[in-house]
């Protein structure tokens, strides 16, 4: 069952925090970053990139906005 917390951005649900973790669904604007390929939560049907680098706040913003983008254009 999941658990965690849900992030929307202009009403896009774009990823979550499961597990200390923060993860943001996979979209072909994302895949150049190189994240790693986890599983959410025990359960899960899919599977989302892990953002581990917390610190660098211009590539977290860089990774959500085209994580948003990728996912406005579905």
């Amino acid at each position: 069952m999941m658990g965690g917390y849900l992030l929307y951005s202009d009403d896009v649900l774009f990823g979550g925090i499961y597990s200390d973790r923060l993860l943001v669904k996979m979209v072909p604007e994302n895949e150049k970053y190189q994240m790693t390929e986890v599983i959410p939560y025990e359960g899960s049907k899919k599977t989302m990139f892990f953002i581990e680098d917390l610190e660098d706040k211009e590539k977290l913003a860089e990774i959500v906005d085209n994580t948003v983008k990728g996912l406005s254009r579905q």
